[in-house]
């Protein structure tokens, strides 16, 4: 991993990737009243077919290193990852705002999908496995994610770079 302060310019110190990705491991909460103004949202950032960048936020999930997500098959962000994986993810903490580049895959392992709906679950959103084995259902899902079934996408983290919001403040990109 290649570490590069983006602060130096103001004497700040180099963020450390494992603080951030310990954060993370501690699953993020997503409800009402847990972060931000109201709460935490990932926002997620395709690539439209003409080249402009196309913003959505998701409900995401940080496991084994990577950010996990869902969306149908028919939605803007799940046709523009098919046609080009490039994407980017990011979240406003109390701690840090962090944005992640990488490339989105759909997962087809039925093992992972299950583990998937089992963490949203667990989280409060009532998703489970669907008779495919390869994607998820439930009785409701945020309006932006289309009709079930819901296609689970890992995103490869390439680079990193977040930015401290409490003291002593700082700002770091990773290379991975």
């Amino acid at each position: 991993m290649d570490t590069k302060n983006l602060a130096e310019l103001y004497e700040l110190p180099t963020l450390d990737w494992a603080a951030i990705r310990t954060a993370l491991d501690a699953n993020i909460p997503q409800a009402p009243d847990t972060g931000g103004p109201n709460r935490h949202t990932y926002w997620l950032s395709t690539i439209n077919p003409d080249g402009s960048p196309h913003m959505t936020a998701v409900g995401a999930l940080w496991i084994d290193g990577a950010f996990w997500f869902t969306t149908g098959a028919r939605t803007r962000k799940a046709r523009n990852i098919a046609r080009d994986p490039r994407c980017a993810i990011s979240i406003a903490t109390h701690d840090f705002d962090l944005t992640v580049n990488g490339t989105a895959a759909q997962v087809t392992d039925p093992a992972a999908v299950a583990d998937v709906a089992a963490r949203y679950a667990a989280d409060g959103w009532p998703a489970r496995v669907d008779d495919t084995g390869l994607a998820l259902t439930a009785e409701y899902s945020a309006p932006s994610a289309g009709p079930p079934p819901w296609h689970v996408y890992r995103i490869t983290v390439e680079t990193a770079m977040a930015l401290a919001t409490v003291e002593p403040g700082g700002a770091t990109r990773w290379r991975f």
